[in-house]
């Protein structure tokens, strides 16, 4: 093997080493994470037993929103919550609304929603042991603010089913964590497949 051809084999190595660790940084600026969500209160008048004439016909819940994010803040749209008697959603118990706003990176915030609810609806759930359970479903869209600019909206649904005991209140007394029903593709799948392509791409004209 001559010096030129062992000089062009380094130089490529170098250059290909090089792409690796601009691949790395990138793949850690740019990843995400979504927000935790969770119920931390949940309360519906209308199943309340301990009240003589229960004629509230709201329903009251507190949410708990975490950007867990070191150095990205998250742009909310409006987050809808849909309670309903099951996971299919057949009948709707209650629809409450989030208004948009901002978090921080490393940021919890606590929203309060009230919504009106159908107390039909909910009294025909059924009550074993004087609790019922609900479903509780959040959809909301983010972008994520990284430095001085935002990356494209990210739709996010999550749901939980949530025990409410014979006052109405949820049964749990810690904060019931929404998980999320869809597929998820890792955003290092996303990014690393992309700088794979663009590596592919500059070694082909290299």
């Amino acid at each position: 093997m001559s010096d030129s051809d062992g000089g062009c084999c380094r130089c490529c190595c170098s250059f290909i080493f090089t792409l690796g660790l601009t691949a790395l940084f990138m793949w850690l600026s740019l990843r995400t994470s979504n927000p935790k969500c969770s119920v931390e209160n949940f309360y519906l008048p209308s199943l309340d037993t301990t009240l003589k004439n229960p004629n509230d016909t709201n329903l009251n819940l507190t949410l708990k929103l975490e950007n867990t994010n070191k150095d990205k803040g998250i742009k909310y749209d409006a987050v809808k919550v849909t309670v309903s008697d099951s996971q299919n959603r057949n009948h709707v118990v209650a629809n409450v609304s989030v208004p948009e706003f901002y978090q921080g990176h490393k940021k919890k915030a606590k929203k309060i929603g009230t919504g009106i609810a159908n107390s039909t609806v909910a009294s025909q759930v059924a009550s074993i042991n004087g609790k019922r359970v609900f479903w509780v479903d959040l959809s909301t869209s983010v972008k994520f603010k990284i430095m001085f600019w935002y990356t494209k909206r990210h739709k996010i649904r999550v749901g939980a089913n949530v025990t409410v005991n014979a006052t109405g209140v949820k049964d749990e007394r810690k904060g019931i964590k929404l998980k999320s029903m869809a597929p998820r593709m890792g955003s290092f799948c996303v990014v690393m497949g992309s700088l794979l392509n663009f590596l592919v791409f500059s070694l082909l004209n290299f």
